[in-house]
This record gives C-alpha cells, sequence and structure tokens, in this order.
C-alpha cells in the first residue's frame, strides 16, 4: 500500500519535472499524469501538509488512492486502501476510495417515485440499485482544479446527465478535498440540479489504520455516536424500522472491538447507523482506534447516518501494491451519508433535491498518533 505515496517523484523522472515536483511541494499540491480513460486525461494529485502527511486523490471517480501518516513508531504507511496506477481500479474494485453518487448506498429493486413519476435505475446488486448504478461517479472521470490559498485542496466538478443510470435531471457536482495541517482531510460536497432527484454522496475509504493488511480490522476499537440503526433484509435493504442498538452486537455508543460481536452479525456489519443529532451542523459522530500502530482517525459529518461496512466481501482478489492479497476484515468503511433506501422509505429523512435548492455537505477524517 505504502509504495506509491513515499516516493511523489516516480513520475516525474527529468530533471525538469523534478525541478517542478520540489517546487510544487512548497506550495502542499503536485499534479502528476495517471494515463487515460475514456478518452479523458486522468490525473492524480499529492496534497502535502507541513508535518509531511500525504493525501494522493485522482480525478477518476473523485478517489481518495492512499493517506500516508506514520505510526507511533514513525514508520509512515497508508491507511486507506488503494493503488499505485490507474489501472488497478479500472479493474473494478469494490469503491476502494471513491466518491460515490449520485446515490450512496442501495435502492430497493432499483426504483423509486417522485410525486406520480417513477424512475428505473439500473440495477447492479442483485437486484438492487447500489452506488449509482453501472457508471457511477466513480467510474467516471472529473474536471480537477487544484489549489494552494492556506490548505493543499482539490475541487472536482461533474455534471450528471438527465437520464443517467436511470435518474433524472441534470445535476452539477463539486466535492472538494482539503488536507490541514492538523491532518484534516474535509471533504465537501454540492449540487443543483434541474429536476427534482435523490442525492445521496459520500467517499467509501477502507481504513486500516495499521497500514498493512496482514493485520485485519477485528481488534480496531470503534465508537459510533448512534443510539439506533436500520436493520436490513437479506439483500442489504432496510426493512423500515429504526432499532435501538442497546443489548444488541450494534452497540458501539462506547468503545469495542470491531471483532468483538461480528459473529452474532450474520455476514458481518454492513449497516446504516442514526446518528444522535439535533441539527445538521458538523458534529464528532465516530472514532476509531488501533493499538498496534497508536493511529487514531475521527470522523465528523453533517449527514444523518453513517454506513459501517466491515469488508465482508473482500475475498482476495485484489492485492495491494506489495502483492499482499486484499481479504474478508482487512479494511472497513465509515461512509457518511442518508439512509439507505430513502427514496422508497417516507420516514427517513428526505433525499430529494429539488431545483432552487443546493445540496451542502461536509464531512472530515482527522488522523492522530496517541
Amino acid at each position: 500500500m505504502a509504495s506509491l505515496a513515499i516516493g511523489i517523484a516516480a513520475c516525474n523522472n527529468t530533471e525538469e519535472n523534478k525541478k517542478e515536483t520540489k517546487e510544487e511541494m512548497k506550495t502542499g499540491i503536485v499534479k502528476s499524469d495517471w494515463g487515460t480513460t475514456d478518452g479523458k486525461q486522468v490525473y492524480l494529485f499529492t496534497l502535502t501538509n507541513k508535518n509531511g502527511a500525504q493525501v494522493k486523490i485522482s480525478n477518476y471517480g473523485g478517489t481518495i488512492t492512499s493517506w500516508i501518516m506514520p505510526d507511533k513508531n514513525g514508520k509512515a504507511s497508508s491507511v486507506v486502501l488503494g493503488f499505485d496506477s490507474l489501472s488497478g481500479y479500472l479493474a473494478k474494485p469494490p469503491y476502494f476510495g471513491a466518491t460515490v453518487g449520485r446515490y450512496g448506498n442501495r435502492i430497493a429493486n432499483g426504483k423509486f417515485k417522485i410525486g406520480n413519476d417513477e424512475y428505473t435505475l439500473a440495477t447492479n446488486n442483485r437486484k438492487n440499485a447500489l452506488h449509482g448504478g453501472l457508471k457511477g461517479f466513480d467510474k467516471v472521470v472529473w474536471d480537477a482544479s487544484p489549489t494552494t490559498d492556506s490548505v493543499a485542496a482539490l475541487t472536482l466538478n461533474y455534471v450528471s446527465k438527465d437520464g443517467e443510470e436511470g435518474y433524472p435531471g441534470n445535476l452539477k457536482v463539486s466535492v472538494s478535498f482539503s488536507l490541514s495541517d492538523n491532518n484534516e482531510l474535509t471533504i465537501e460536497y454540492n449540487a443543483e440540479t434541474d429536476k427534482p432527484t435523490p442525492v445521496n454522496l459520500t467517499n467509501h475509504s477502507y481504513f486500516n489504520l495499521t497500514g498493512d493488511v496482514s493485520n485485519t480490522i477485528l481488534d480496531h476499537v470503534l465508537m459510533i455516536d448512534a443510539d439506533h440503526y436500520t436493520p436490513v433484509d437479506s439483500t442489504l435493504i432496510p426493512t423500515g424500522e429504526i432499532k435501538a442498538v442497546k443489548g444488541t452486537a450494534f452497540d458501539f455508543t462506547k468503545p469495542e472491538k470491531v471483532g468483538a460481536r461480528i459473529d452474532q452479525v450474520p455476514g458481518g456489519y454492513d449497516h446504516n447507523f442514526v446518528l444522535n443529532r439535533k441539527d445538521s451542523s458538523l458534529q464528532l459522530v465516530a472514532t476509531l482506534s488501533d493499538s498496534l500502530s497508536g493511529r487514531k482517525l475521527e470522523v465528523f459529518t453533517m449527514q444523518p447516518g453513517l454506513q459501517f461496512y466491515s469488508g465482508n466481501f473482500l475475498n482476495g482478489t485484489f492485492k495491494t501494491n506489495d502483492g499482499k492479497p486484499i481479504n474478508k476484515h482487512d479494511a472497513m468503511c465509515l461512509e457518511t451519508q442518508h439512509f439507505p433506501n430513502s427514496p422508497n422509505e417516507s420516514a427517513f429523512p428526505s433525499t430529494i433535491l429539488k431545483p432552487g435548492e443546493k445540496y451542502h455537505s461536509v464531512t472530515k477524517y482527522k488522523v492522530s498518533v496517541q
């Protein structure tokens, strides 16, 4: 996982490019050619803060490819899964680090109604629509604008056309990433539409705080500020019930090892947690820590839900940059979101964006060493 991030000049072999890289490092961002797909140029952007922490993001899929941080012993490695080449992502891994949309998570049977109009989506998860469809936001090339006004930042823009993957309306989307000197990666989502449409944007990074998939995430200690969760059926669609976590394997209101009660959850965790909140302000909703590395991850969001996924479907098909197979429970996701299948559940917070309205949401991930 670490091979890409340790040497950013790897794809800048000429003396001129090396000089340019050093100059750009001072400003906190480096842009590198990363290949082409769909006839479009793909770039890799390296954001660096004053501590030397690095986040690499591609405009292919709005993908976070690595986040390099030192552990308690000063050893630097990536706390997220990713690849050092575009080909790794064109092989369609399960959303590693991707920006997910137009609708993150599942919509039952790939159908929903807005008023009297019914819409049929592309189905790509058995009978359901998942993460935007066959070619969601994770598989398109975004327009990219790097900036370095106060911190290293990258803004990506994409227009999802009316009817794309079955969704109504032309949706203009902007996603901005910024890396602070406090090792905070802030992701800001904005969108506007010309027809009513469901919108649920998130990032699908897979975390392993040890920086090494030789270690599973089962010993990571997790806290989620949620007294309730949404139970699911056999296809992972919420039943519509909002259930208390108390007395169940879903109670992470106090720090608990991920693997402590996972055997009580058929298939593992892949559930939406109903966050305890009174408003939509940015607040701390989850923490994840690892004793081996001493690293801690804090998750802040404005969203009402958090999908905790324990990497249940990882099966060794994909390998890290150094050839290690990525197996079940080798990484986990904490996806900030609205609830799955909200367009079909009137009791859930609405995800319908209307013309004249602005979709705005912020999520922040902070990594520190204890």
